[in-house]
């Protein structure tokens, strides 16, 4: 772990410090002052992730860094969206998520510039990772409420985990479709990049695995509907650990090496 003394880490720690501050307010019941201070977060975010798109020349999704940079923009879209159409507030939840992503991009991964590499250089490199980044903070938001409702100490018909369970519900139908979408212009792209629509690469069969997961998680809703409601919510967290992997360790571990490696320009602390 690494502190960054420079500008780009400046707005990173400012971003993750405002949100961590909006999540004492809003649990101190100072609502209105913690929404200012999370719209003033994202606002300094922005500032970050326009830095880097200047100081790269390119859209900054290239590496791990980039990506989490990009998260931390991206939360507050997804708050205002899941609370104004899913009808689901958890403006808590979503700034302690906003300083949790912005960590790795702070402490963890290199800023360093990199070139981009031939098979990023197309027009499907931005919606792509875009839809998956998407989708990414949506199925976190819908852990925490999982995690939530396992971690209550009430009887599975309670009303307030039913609630839980339904928040849930509403945000991985948000996800999902994204991590779909995300799938196949991946698909798409990699008949332009390496021309197949699929390699069986480690990153496209694991990304597969979380689709499958989430699959599994709607057929088992389906056919039982909110009667298993922790069984529901076990379903949304073990997707999110399938995420985890296909984020983080597929790209770390040297024993998924592949057509994918390149998200490794960013490992500078690891040995």
């Amino acid at each position: 772990m690494e502190i960054k003394y420079t500008a780009q880490g400046l707005l990173i720690y400012l971003t993750m410090g405002t949100y961590l501050l909006a999540l004492f307010v809003t649990l101190l019941q100072y609502r209105k002052t913690g929404r200012f201070l999370y719209t003033l977060g994202f606002a300094i975010a922005v500032c970050s992730l326009a830095y880097r798109w200047s100081h790269v020349r390119h859209i900054p999704m290239q590496n791990l860094f980039e990506v989490f940079l990009c998260l931390g923009v991206i939360i507050y879209p997804v708050t205002l969206f899941c609370t104004r159409i899913l009808n689901v507030r958890s403006d808590s939840i979503d700034t302690l998520i906003g300083a949790v992503v912005l960590f790795p991009a702070g402490f963890v991964f290199s800023a360093e510039p990199q070139q981009l590499p031939p098979a990023l250089q197309s027009w499907l490199f931005a919606p792509h990772v875009s839809v998956y980044m998407l989708s990414y903070i949506f199925m976190a938001k819908a852990t925490f409420f999982a995690l939530t409702q396992l971690s209550a100490q009430t009887p599975d018909n309670n009303q307030k985990l039913l609630n839980l369970e339904l928040s849930t519900y509403r945000m991985v139908c948000a996800g999902f479709p994204l991590l779909t979408l995300g799938l196949i212009l991946g698909s798409y792209w990699g008949q332009f990049a390496w021309g197949d629509y699929w390699g069986w690469d480690p990153k496209e069969l694991w990304s597969l695995a979380s689709w499958l997961v989430y699959v599994g998680y709607f057929h088992f809703r389906g056919m039982f509907g909110r009667k298993y409601s922790r069984l529901n919510s076990t379903w949304v967290i073990a997707g999110m650990v399938f995420i985890l992997i296909t984020l983080l360790w597929v790209n770390l571990s040297k024993f998924f090496q592949g057509l994918h490696s390149y998200a490794l320009v960013a490992l500078a602390f690891l040995p």
